[in-house]
């Protein structure tokens, strides 16, 4: 696309051609009112009072591209009477119950009448029954509904489920005398109003989808609310919070909504999470699962006294990766004075798998991210079932086929029935287990090759480095792939038109036990094809971790815990022996999967210890935990910012000024490659370590919207091909150890294997997995 300049109301506006002008509009801070339409999903021409003039012809500015030399006049006389109409028209009928309504203070009906200075009622019909539903975590007034269609819009072009749609009102006609006698646009959007509702895709008009509550965020009235916060608060008296998501590694830009409780319990709380819906979809975790705090009463100076003495003597930390980088930065600190080893499993295979793929890719860090995603038109993704391990970057591999008419390829040996559903275009592989290497391998080949031929094509070969051809060093399997049997005639429609390619990999490569050659694999893809490649960290700040700390294989024999098991454990879920915040107490930073380094604030106080106090009293000083965000290591890419100078903020135009995104460095990059390993078939059934849409650890399970016991969680075909039923009591067995659950469908999942979750700690799955791998060989029977 090339650059031009319109004109909007007077001003000189730069653009791309072919961009809403909307759009053009609220970057440059130019107020068209809008209702309907959702940034970075299809216009639905719904509300139609974002109607302008452009070069003298009435369009809508939603859906109206611009053209070099246009001239937008966003407000007249004709185009005002327009609006009023409208607003007019969305208030027949509407209850007048604003004083209890969820969305009152934040409601879009309520802004736009007031804005349209509507001060009388015009037009009345009667009115039509309108039933409640109950959705689980949400709720559905459909008196309250204008049929604004954004909930379809978001749930389609966004998240990707597509459950709901327009269904018939059963309204009455309007009368076709005010054809002639009101606005135009205003009488087509009210005869379209009055033929609809919105409801699900079943015929009961159930609701099955991932609970993600993005239609809640982008509901402009109060009739999408959560069923939690339902008649709870007043918007208005709620404050706003910014933070980042602490259970995925997206760390999404939130808002933690608090205010004080009742009288029984006046101490602040957190009543719901919110976010800018228009720029950053949120997962199901981060919306509901919010009250995961651990409050305490005070201090416990005995108990600070015995974990400084315990550090002292200890000879390993053991953690996790849902810490900020501030205090995984204190943890090194705290290893170099007391020549301590750090043990964290999940961010050291991170780090050994990021540090294989640089030397490939010749680069520091990964290439991808959310936004190259979002814009490319051909995506693939391997090694992570992936609508549950990063749920945010399933929205954006949905939104690039959607939005850029793409296509693309999704590996995995389970599988996803709304992956499938993706578009018409996306093919779902299943391929066998343990054949990542190959299907990495393949991908190699097959796109290395068409590099080299879009080279020997271009006819301008500046700044294009030339591809080595590297099919002379592969020799993989592609029958281990499950390829269609016209994959080849398939990829040629696929492929049409593409210019834009991103790869998506996950936790399965770097806990693969070839992860080091699937690292050097992924290297070359970055290097050697048109991809762009995101390395998906399965843990909130697991990038983070990587990059701050030097991690240990091997434990010692006195060893710490911090929200790990260990000899004295520091815990923030309230279960060890000196509480510690969690993460909704603190302020930080988390480096996320974007490379970027963003804040987080606390929601509520916390009135116990810290791990600062921890460090000060062992002689690693610093007067508040922020001290540390200037001192990450700058040769990982950090930069010496203050926390309080951090931004954390889209601005109108749909910027991230977040943070700052990490300096990627350029290495030296080598070709060494393995031979791939012979891919060995796994005997009996298969089980996957995977927790369920929307639960990813015990803070998550914490929260108590989403609490809920572990299973072992399988498929239809599952359950019919061995006979047995939702509910039953089995033991899933490997060779080091088993555990014994109740089986819980999954209607999302499709095939053979069955997965355990990790989020439920009354149900210890680790012993059946061998060396920290995602998929085991199991026996499974009823008890």
């Amino acid at each position: 696309m090339s650059n031009i300049t319109i004109t909007i109301d007077g001003k000189k506006c730069k653009a791309e051609e072919g961009e809403f002008i909307l759009n053009i509009a609220r970057r440059e801070d130019i107020f068209i009112p809008a209702i309907c339409y959702l940034t970075g999903c299809s216009p639905t021409l719904a509300c139609r009072v974002c109607l302008v003039e452009a070069d003298d012809k009435r369009v809508y500015s939603c859906n109206a591209k611009a053209k070099d030399g246009m001239v937008v006049v966003t407000d007249n006389e004709e185009i005002s009477a327009e609006r009023k109409a409208i607003m007019q028209v969305y208030d027949v009928n509407h209850p007048l119950q604003c004083g209890v309504c969820d969305q009152s203070g934040d409601c879009e009906l309520q802004n736009y009448t007031l804005y349209m200075n509507v001060d009388k009622q015009e037009y009345t019909i009667p009115d039509t029954p309108r039933p409640i539903y109950d959705w689980g975590l949400m709720k559905y007034d459909a008196g309250l509904c204008i049929v604004c269609e954004k909930c379809v819009t978001v749930c389609k072009d966004s998240i990707g489920d597509s459950v709901l749609k327009t269904v018939p009102r059963g309204g009455e006609v309007v009368d076709k005398e005010l054809k002639t006698t009101m606005p135009k646009d205003a009488y087509t959007m009210w005869n379209k109003l009055q033929k609809s509702l919105i409801g699900t895709v079943n015929e009961d008009n159930t609701l099955e989808c991932q609970d993600c509550g993005e239609c809640i965020a982008v509901c402009p009235v109060g009739a999408l609310v959560s069923s939690d916060f339902q008649y709870t608060s007043n918007s208005w008296e709620l404050r706003k919070v910014p933070a980042s998501n602490p259970h995925s590694s997206d760390c999404s830009l939130i808002y933690y909504e608090v205010k004080h409780g009742d009288a029984k319990n006046y101490a602040e709380k957190i009543f719901r999470v919110t976010n800018e819906a228009h720029y950053s979809a949120l997962g199901g975790a981060a919306r509901f699962g919010y009250d995961f705090e651990n409050r305490v009463a005070g201090k416990d100076n005995a108990l600070f006294e015995k974990a400084v003495e315990f550090v002292k003597g200890a000879d390993t930390i053991k953690f996790n990766s849902y810490i900020t980088n501030e205090e995984a930065l204190i943890l090194q600190k705290l290893k170099e004075k007391y020549s301590l080893k750090l043990i964290n499993e999940d961010a050291r295979k991170y780090q050994n798998f990021l540090n294989t793929y640089s030397k490939a890719s010749g680069t520091a860090l990964y290439s991808g991210d959310l936004k190259k995603i979002k814009s490319s038109n051909f995506v693939v993704s391997v090694g992570t079932a992936l609508r549950y391990d990063a749920p945010t970057v399933g929205f954006a591999f949905n939104n690039a086929l959607k939005m850029n008419k793409g296509s693309g390829i999704y590996f995995h040996p389970t599988g996803d029935t709304v992956m499938d559903t993706f578009a018409k275009t996306m093919m779902s592989v299943k391929n066998n287990v343990g054949s990542e290497e190959h299907v990495l391998a393949f991908i190699l080949d097959y796109f290395g090759e068409l590099a080299q031929k879009q080279y020997e094509e271009a006819e301008d070969k500046t700044g294009l480095e030339k591809p080595e051809k590297l099919s002379s060093k592969i020799d993989y399997d592609r029958d281990s792939i499950n390829l269609p049997e016209d994959f080849d005639t398939l990829m040629v429609k696929m492929l049409a038109k593409k210019d834009t390619f991103s790869l998506i990999v996950g936790e399965d490569l770097y806990t693969h036990p070839q992860a080091e050659n699937l690292a050097k694999l992924v290297g070359l893809i970055d290097r050697f094809t048109a991809f762009c490649v995101t390395i998906i960290p399965s843990q909130t700040n697991t990038l983070g971790v990587s990059l701050i700390c030097d991690l240990d294989e091997t434990a010692g024999s006195k060893v710490l815990g911090y929200n790990e098991d260990g000899d004295f454990v520091l815990s923030a879920l309230g279960d060890g022996d000196l509480d510690m915040p969690a993460l909704n107490q603190q302020e930080g930073t988390f480096t996320n999967l974007d490379k970027r380094v963003v804040p987080t604030n606390a929601a509520l106080s916390y009135s116990g210890y810290v791990l600062n106090d921890l460090a000060n009293a062992l002689g690693v000083r610093a007067e508040q935990t922020i001290d540390y965000t200037t001192q990450f290591p700058k040769a990982k890419g950090y930069e010496p910012l203050e926390f309080d100078l951090m931004p954390n903020f889209f601005d109108n135009g749909g910027n991230e000024l977040r943070g700052y995104i990490l300096k990627n460095k350029t290495l030296k990059a080598e070709d060494d490659l393995d031979k791939l390993a012979k891919i060995e078939k796994m005997d009996g059934e298969i089980v996957y370590r995977s927790n369920p849409i929307n639960q990813f650890n015990q803070f998550t399970n914490k929260a108590h919207q989403l609490k809920t016991n572990g299973a072992v969680y399988v498929s239809s075909e599952f359950l019919e091909a061995k006979s047995l039923g939702e509910g039953d009591m089995v033991e899933v067995k490997s060779d080091g150890g088993s555990i014994s659950a109740k089986l819980e469908l999954d209607k999302q999942l499709t095939g053979e294997i069955i997965y355990l979750g990790t989020f439920d700690k009354a149900l210890d799955t680790t012993s059946v997995f061998k060396d920290g791998s995602r998929f085991s060989s199991v026996t499974i029977r009823k008890v």
